[in-house]
């Protein structure tokens, strides 16, 4: 690694160093190999860090504001990640300016554009087209087994599905928010499912109102107890959500998470109709 790989430290989803979700950023990977990107992952201990390089060919988008960005958890490459996708917009947009920038993904193309107003920088990613499938009974069984949950614990009127916006999420919701607060799980039991499953988090949601929801997001998967603040899991649910007619098509959905962490954080989740795809806006801001 050299001087122009340079690891900066954000934090997305919060304009409080000490809230949301921290990621590292590093705006120039070139010369770096899978190994290094890991290796930088795994010593920074972030849920996952960010890494830009050139873009490919046909990508679009104004020259100097498309790349080529990855994702590493201190255990594996991602294919997605939200709140590291917020973070490093909010970081090009303090160097190059507000406006659109076009990200080639793994899961695909995700445009941003970067805003600010009254002093703090906001990025809203679009997600690639999402979709919901079905859990198995013994899945769910295991799951909720890692977990310790009971059956009864789960809210009846949101069925358990996996969602996906980039990345695929077990999507459980608790009938209480008591129920949400108290997490305690086999690591490596669940670990092990969601390996089997290729979960990124578990979803773990509280409806406190029509638009307002609590969640929680373990992620053994990536060496990480749990997500403070979860991007990709918010676009996912997000389309869960509007797929089984829990949210009217057309909807601005809030979520908390964070708060049991000590970290809060705010996601906020636009669904528009007749366009399948979500927008999922945080501010973020640089820490240290």
């Amino acid at each position: 690694m050299t001087a122009k790989h340079e690891v900066l430290h954000y934090t997305a989803f919060s304009g409080d160093p000490d809230g949301g979700n921290p990621a590292g950023v590093v705006l120039d990977a070139s010369g770096l190999d899978d190994a290094a990107m890991l290796s930088i992952a795994a010593g920074l201990g972030y849920s996952e860090s960010a890494f830009l390089t050139a873009p490919p060919e046909g990508l679009g988008g104004e020259p100097g504001r498309a790349f080529t960005l990855r994702y590493f958890s201190p255990k594996a490459e991602v294919p997605f990640c939200g709140h590291a996708t917020v973070a490093t917009a909010v970081a090009l947009g303090e160097r190059i300016g507000t406006g659109d920038l076009v990200f080639a993904t793994r899961a695909g193309t995700v445009p941003v554009t970067v805003s600010e107003a009254d002093g703090e920088v906001r990025a809203t990613l679009t997600t690639v087209e999402p979709h919901t499938e079905s859990v198995t009974a013994a899945d769910l069984t295991e799951a909720l087994a890692a977990l310790d949950w009971p059956a009864t614990d789960l809210d009846p009127a949101f069925p358990p599905r996996i969602a996906f916006a980039g990345a695929r999420h077990l999507v459980l919701a608790a009938a209480t928010r008591e129920r949400l607060a108290d997490l305690a799980y086999d690591f490596a039991r669940l670990e092990a499912l969601m390996h089997r499953l290729d979960l990124t988090t578990v979803q773990l949601v509280w409806r406190e109102s029509d638009t307002v929801f609590h969640v929680r997001d373990p992620f053994p998967v990536g060496g990480v107890v749990e997500d403070p603040a979860t991007g990709a899991a918010a676009g996912a649910f997000g389309a869960y959500a509007r797929e089984l007619g829990l949210v009217p098509e057309a909807s601005v959905l809030t979520l908390h998470q964070g708060e049991d962490l000590g970290r809060p954080g705010v996601l906020t989740v636009e669904l528009r109709e007749g366009d399948k795809r979500v927008r999922v806006t945080g501010t973020g801001t640089r820490i240290g």
